[in-house]
């Protein structure tokens, strides 16, 4: 399987997560929320989403914040982490594979991304889920 596929297998099942899915959320955080969801994999910035959004950085740094709760690199970080979490089900893909093809530009960054937000190591994730497999 090519990398490229392994990405996009990974973008098109991810379960997206919304804090503002109760209430009406604003076109242009919609927007850029989509965008990064369909774009996750590529390298993101906050000025390249506003542009293609077609507002200021500066103002949808803080409306983004506003309205989904999460910081625009915090929520750029947890689309690729959980696109690398599903994926880690995949034991013939390799963490690095993983990393990359989601989004992260080092394994550095992507350990430390997945341990913030799972408390546990790639590797450490990947083990668990098997241990849970085998005694299901």
């Amino acid at each position: 399987m090519r990398l490229k596929d392994i990405s996009e297998a990974a973008f098109a099942t991810l379960p997206v997560f919304r804090k503002a899915c109760e209430r009406a959320e604003p076109h242009d955080i919609w927007k850029a929320r989509r965008f990064i969801e369909e774009h996750a994999a590529e390298p993101l910035s906050l000025g390249k989403v506003a542009k293609q959004v077609g507002i200021n950085a500066t103002h949808l740094s803080e409306k983004f914040k506003q309205v989904t709760g999460f910081k625009f690199v915090e929520y750029v970080a947890r689309t690729r982490f959980e696109r690398a979490r599903e994926l880690l089900g995949d034991v013939d893909l390799r963490i690095s594979e993983i990393a990359f093809a989601v989004g992260f530009q080092s394994l550095s960054q992507f350990n430390r991304v997945f341990k913030k937000f799972s408390g546990k190591s790639p590797t450490e994730y990947r083990s668990s889920r098997q241990t849970r497999r085998k005694h299901d």
